[in-house]
């Protein structure tokens, strides 16, 4: 399916900068700092988008922004993808079918015929706020499959113990192990990596939880539904907004807090009797 370069993130060895330290310039040390580089996409030879990713699992996010992003409808509808490094930039060329095609070009067709007449922004809040499916509630994770999970999370965590300033996304199966830790500086980037490996490698994502070690945004939300997520984890306490939306779908959406019991805010819990 695809045709690639090696991934640069995994061929080359991290460089590391040195520093002195700020009033005491005889004190120097040198660190291993975060990558990064600027990735362009293009669908069937049209360019869409590029942003600045971590220049890992590159393949996993182009198929997870795919389906997240809802230019496809499902990763078979993404037939190749191809990379190539160029200098400190990435471009990839990927085929969709024509059913995918033909949709994101109307959809492109409709925000360009827009932006004169003052009705730009209603197409912006429908991309904020998107029509989604309603997912089938799944089950809650075993309270114990939080026990130490922050820990565990570090221990996976192999670029960003190198450099820092890198978020996570994770995949716990139903037994509690972690099987998949993608990272990237964007916390999207890191959930898109996480979805795109999770579907290519064929999981049931219903079962299991997916964390995110971010701050959990509205469009975490989305993407975790369009990618039918049933159970979903932050480090960070959920906005009223993200918490609403989780329950309007039936994601399951937890807090895990520094020092306090797992929150399980959607579903929603039962009224307290009178």
């Amino acid at each position: 399916m695809t045709d690639t370069e090696p991934d640069p993130a995994a061929t080359a060895q991290p460089e590391a900068y040195g520093y002195a330290e700020l009033g005491r310039s005889s004190v120097q040390a040198s660190a291993v700092l975060a990558q990064e580089c600027a990735l362009a996409i293009s669908y069937n030879g049209i360019s869409h988008a590029v942003m600045m990713v971590s220049p890992s699992a590159v393949e996993d996010f182009i198929f997870g922004f795919s389906l997240s992003s809802a230019l496809v409808d499902s990763i078979d509808d993404i037939y190749d993808v191809r990379t190539q490094r160029v200098g400190a930039a990435i471009n990839a060329e990927v085929e969709i079918s024509s059913r995918a095609f033909w949709a994101m070009k109307q959809q492109r067709r409709q925000l360009a015929g827009t932006s004169g007449c003052g009705l730009c922004g209603v197409e912006a809040l429908d991309q904020a706020l998107p029509q989604l499916a309603t997912l089938q509630r799944g089950p809650l994770p075993d309270a114990a499959h939080l026990i130490g999970l922050r820990e565990r999370i570090g221990t996976v965590q192999s670029l960003a113990r190198q450099s820092g300033a890198l978020h996570a996304a994770l995949y716990v199966d139903a037994r509690g192990e972690i099987r998949l830790c993608r990272e990237d500086i964007g916390r999207h980037n890191a959930l898109d990596k996480l979805i795109g490996a999770l579907l290519r490698e064929a999981h049931d994502l219903r079962h299991g939880f997916v964390v995110v070690t971010s701050r959990c945004s509205l469009e975490l939300i989305h993407k975790a539904v369009r990618a039918g997520v049933g159970s979903l984890v932050s480090l960070s306490a959920p906005t009223a907004l993200t918490v609403q939306w989780a329950r309007r779908h039936n994601l399951n959406l937890i807090h895990l807090p520094h020092h306090s019991a797992p929150r399980v805010y959607s579903p929603a819990p039962p009224a307290r009797e009178e």
